[in-house]
């Protein structure tokens, strides 16, 4: 799907989520990437295939709180 001169991640690759957006909808709380995962603004994804993935991100904001 992707065309640009440096391609996106595959849709089955773990960095899937940082395609390209071709139609972002921040209202609806959602994006369409070039390589076709419906990214979710609570990180889930769906695949072409139609798979659902939960948020598998793990941040790591311990270090950004003082007390």
């Amino acid at each position: 799907m992707c065309v640009h001169p440096t391609p996106c991640p595959d849709a089955t690759s773990d960095a899937r989520d940082l395609a390209a957006v071709v139609s972002g909808h921040p209202e609806q709380g959602w994006s369409l990437l070039c390589n076709g995962v419906v990214l979710f603004d609570d990180d889930g994804e769906l695949l072409p295939d139609g798979r659902a993935v939960a948020d598998h991100h793990q941040w790591r904001t311990a270090g950004l709180v003082s007390a």
